[in-house]
């Protein structure tokens, strides 16, 4: 499950520089030979040890890095 955490984490990484957040498909043709659900769990633990976040509009879900993004850095003003 690391090397796959790892493919995840380096994925959006080298999204970076145009891209912040993810929706949960983006990730599904990293892993071809998994299913779906697997690939969830995966992404579930990463968010459960704040890696990554989820990144809600109200009708969708995405995903980022912690800490990423403009609106994390909105998130922080007082």
């Amino acid at each position: 499950m690391e090397d796959a955490q790892k493919i995840i984490v380096d994925f959006i990484q080298s999204k970076a520089s145009s891209k912040s957040k993810f929706y949960f498909n983006d990730f599904l043709p990293l892993f071809p030979e998994m299913k779906a659900r697997e690939v969830k769990k995966i992404m579930s633990e990463l968010v459960k040890t704040e890696v990554l976040e989820y990144w809600s509009s109200g009708s969708t879900t995405m995903y980022g890095l912690k800490g990423a993004g403009k609106q994390a850095a909105a998130e922080h003003e007082e």
